[in-house]
């Protein structure tokens, strides 16, 4: 059965960092697209980034609203991604959720894409 579990969320102040981590188990694939999005309360979900399994890292994906202050991260040999998370704002704050899918990324982050999420981790970002 494949988990997907979250950790890191935390409060914090603007300009704050965090660090998000995720952790996929159970699962046999080759390689799989690991994604990140967030939901603000009465907003949509959000994309933020996905990125591939692809060793060298170079098929990472980020949404363009996030910038350089967020950095996508993966540890294939730990089943891990990670969301470096810089210079926060209190528009960050919202429940950040993991995603994993087998196979490759698209080219566009699109959570109908995911079929396994995790439960989410809330980041609260207070001025």
């Amino acid at each position: 059965q494949v988990q997907v579990i979250e950790s890191g969320g935390d409060s914090v102040q603007s300009g704050g960092s965090l660090r998000l981590s995720c952790v996929v188990s159970g699962h046999t694939w080759s390689r799989y697209c690991l994604g990140w999005f967030r939901q603000a309360p009465g907003k949509a979900r959000e994309a933020v980034a996905h990125i591939d399994s692809d060793p060298d890292g170079k098929r990472t994906y980020k949404t363009r609203a996030m910038g350089v202050r967020f950095t996508i991260s993966r540890d294939n040999a730990k089943n891990s991604g990670y969301l470096q998370m810089n210079n926060l704002e209190p528009e960050d704050t919202a429940t950040y959720y993991c995603a994993a899918d087998p196979g490759l990324c698209g080219t566009v982050i699109d959570s109908r894409d995911f079929v396994f999420w995790g439960q989410g981790t809330q980041v609260t970002v207070s001025s």
